[in-house]
Parts: C-alpha cells; sequence; structure tokens
C-alpha cells in the first residue's frame, strides 16, 4: 500500500503528518520526495545510511562528424538546443534527456552523458527504511530524483510529496493507492488546498482529509469536503507542546499518545478505503 501525503502550501504539515504514518504503520518505507528541501530525516534520523547518484543524460556533439544540418534543433520541442558558430549547443537546464537528438542526427555526431543532479540516501530508523531524495541546488527539475527514490518502494510506503501541484507532485502520487491532502484552516490553505485536490481528481486517487492546527472549524472547508465526499480523517488542533516536540525535531507520536492514537486511527481508515 502507497499512501502520498500532499499539501498545497509549504508548512501546513505534511511532513508532520507523513512521518507519524510511518510511525503507525511501525514497519514502513518512508520516501521524502520533496527532493529542494527535504526534512523527513530531521525526525526519521537514519542510521547506516548509503548514498547513490543520480544522473540525467545530456547530449554531447562531435564537431568532426557534425556537418551543421541542424535536425537535432528543429527536432528539440524543448527548445534546448541551438546553433551558434556552426556547432549545436545545449541548454542544460531545460534538456529533458529524451534522447531524441541522437536519434535524427544522421551522421552519429551526437552520443550522451551522464550529468549527476542529485542523490538517494538510504538508511534505517527502527523497523522504518528512510529513503531521501535530494536535488543538488540549482538543477531544474526533482523528476529523476523522485524516480528514483521511488523505485525503493515497500510493502507498506509513506510518501512525503513536495508542496503544491506541479510535475514533482504528479510524478509522486502516479503509483499512489492514496492521497492524504493536509491543510491548514484557513482561506489561503484552503486556495491551495483546493488545486491538489483537483490534482488528485484527475489522477483518479482516492483522498482524504487531514485538517492541521485546527483552532476552530473553518466552514468552507468544511462545506467543501461534505460537497465533494471528502472523508476527513482527523482534526488535529493547535497544541504548543506538540509544536515544541516538532521544533526539538522530535517525533510527536513517541512522546504524545494522543497523537500517536490520533495517526494509528488515520492509517486504521485509510487501510478500510484502500
Amino acid at each position: 500500500m502507497r499512501i502520498a501525503c500532499l499539501s498545497g502550501k509549504g508548512g501546513a504539515g505534511k511532513t508532520f503528518t507523513a512521518v507519524n504514518l510511518a510511525m503507525a504503520a511501525g514497519k514502513a518505507t518512508y520516501i521524502d520526495c520533496d527532493v529542494e528541501e527535504p526534512n523527513g530525516r530531521l525526525f526519521l534520523k537514519p542510521e547506516n545510511t548509503e548514498k547513490e547518484v543520480v544522473s540525467t543524460l545530456l547530449p554531447e556533439f562531435d564537431a568532426a562528424k557534425c556537418t551543421g544540418c541542424r535536425k537535432c534543433v528543429d527536432f528539440c520541442r524543448f527548445h534546448a538546443l541551438i546553433y551558434i558558430k556552426e556547432k549545436p549547443v545545449v541548454f542544460p537546464e531545460v534538456c529533458h534527456s529524451c534522447g531524441g537528438c541522437m536519434l535524427v542526427c544522421p551522421e552519429g555526431a551526437v552520443t550522451e552523458v551522464p550529468k549527476p543532479i542529485g542523490e538517494i540516501e538510504t538508511g534505517n530508523y527502527g523497523d522504518i527504511r528512510v529513503v531521501t531524495g535530494v536535488l543538488e541546488p540549482g538543477e531544474a527539475s526533482g523528476v529523476p530524483v523522485i524516480q528514483e527514490a521511488l523505485d525503493k518502494t515497500g510493502e507498506t510506503t509513506i510518501i512525503d510529496c513536495p508542496p503544491g501541484s506541479a510535475c514533482s507532485v504528479m510524478e509522486s502520487v502516479m503509483e499512489a493507492d492514496y492521497c492524504v491532502l493536509v491543510v491548514e484552516p484557513t482561506a489561503f490553505g484552503f486556495h491551495n488546498f483546493k488545486m491538489v485536490h483537483e490534482l488528485a481528481t484527475l489522477l483518479d486517487k482516492k483522498c482524504g482529509v487531514v485538517i492541521n492546527k485546527q483552532t476552530e472549524p473553518y466552514e468552507p472547508l468544511e462545506q467543501f469536503c461534505r460537497e465533494n465526499d471528502l472523508p476527513v480523517l482527523a482534526r488535529i488542533g493547535y497544541d504548543p507542546d506538540v509544536a515544541a516536540l516538532v521544533a526539538d525535531g522530535q517525533i510527536a507520536s513517541e512522546k504524545n499518545e494522543a497523537v500517536r492514537n490520533t495517526f494509528k486511527a488515520i492509517l486504521d481508515e485509510i487501510g478500510g478505503a484502500v
């Protein structure tokens, strides 16, 4: 079973939810797909870690073979190639590593060379396998790193997705069995939450909602959930003691019985839905 935790904005409590769901599962795999800012390992402090480099392929041109036909430039729909001073030049930031330029070159002047863009860190926190995707600063897309991280899923996997609803989020939830949508009960949080819900709906994913840091009900959110038959898995009230645990890098469900029971109930309800 793969459970993806999403939020429309940063700071809503997505990692808090994902980490505590992994703890509730007991033996599980936690995958941090928020590769630009992975912070699950601040809580699930992995031991015996191993790292592997993630690379993409970039075209390299043999000037001796290139005749300047520009077929590679014309083929590239991402405009990652231009022809300057009688040779093709690649823009690595927008190259999608599709290999098309190599296929269409009639002279065999194009080869592909690896370019490191990030790494996967794997370790263990008790019975939890902790997989962390890390994107190198300045890289345009974390999708290849996310794909490598998701290759390490286990029987029960909790996926900590990037915030928002962009391509990296879609990649993170494509194979998920269930999506947990984490939302703050505010106008801003609700606005972004609706975009994430739209993405999950387009991907035909079963969903449930965790309302985090609630001090009082936010009726537009509650009404939206009722109208869209979205089950509210939990309403987690703001608790200064829990906030202090999180700020200290501790796992709330290890220290607080109420939090532990909440996430066990969430996991039970997800299991029944799936």
